[in-house]
């Protein structure tokens, strides 16, 4: 049975703003909405709620994907949270399928959205020209998902540098302002890749 539209939950609004631009080019057709919470703690306690909700309605033709952050919790732990959450809801995930039919992806961005960014920084050189090319070569920039200190304070560390939001990091912005620039197939960020692989199953299904 086709996939005729897939709901995201999401962390927050940057996620939202990032994903709005990044996902007609990953699921080409396939219709979406986005629904941010205000912070990841936000999400996961609303989240047994919401996915009961969706069991009590959810026709077979859609799919959830939800997405948090990984911060500095344990990403095994984080993940099998997800998968607990969604199991005692009703519904069936992926990683449990086994190739039955399921509902929901659980993704985890590790550690968060900046390291997608960090992934393509080509995009981030399109939206902010004045970045030095060669940032990412860098030993404790090269593993996008690895970078210590958490990679939002690095991005606008190294935006500052160049010029940019001396008053601190906008996310929102930055998210709009980079996204439009990303090119899925060559993203470097394994949270990232795993993500848009996930996807490109969903919109297979389609044919």
């Amino acid at each position: 049975m086709s996939v005729e539209r897939i709901e995201f939950l999401v962390e927050e609004p940057s996620m939202e703003a990032a994903l709005r631009l990044l996902l007609p080019r990953i699921l080409g057709d396939i219709s979406f909405e986005i629904y941010p919470s205000q912070c990841k703690d936000d999400l996961l306690t609303q989240l047994p709620n919401r996915l009961r909700a969706y069991a009590s309605y959810m026709p077979d033709t859609w799919r959830i994907v939800v997405i948090v952050d990984r911060d500095d919790e344990d990403c095994m732990k984080l993940k099998a949270r997800l998968e607990g959450i969604t199991r005692h809801a009703g519904l069936k995930t992926r990683s449990q399928a086994t190739g039955a039919s399921y509902s929901v992806v659980n993704r985890i961005a590790t550690e968060e959205l900046e390291a997608w960014y960090f992934g393509d920084w080509a995009a981030v050189r399109e939206a902010y020209p004045r970045v030095s090319e060669t940032i990412t070569a860098q030993a404790k920039y090269r593993a996008s998902d690895a970078i210590k200190g958490g990679t939002w304070e690095a991005l606008e560390r190294v935006l500052q540098k160049a010029g940019y939001f001396a008053g601190g990091l906008r996310k929102i912005e930055a998210a709009r302002s980079i996204s439009k620039h990303m090119d899925p197939a060559r993203n470097s960020s394994p949270s990232f890749r795993a993500l848009r692989d996930a996807l490109l199953k969903i919109a297979a299904e389609t044919s």
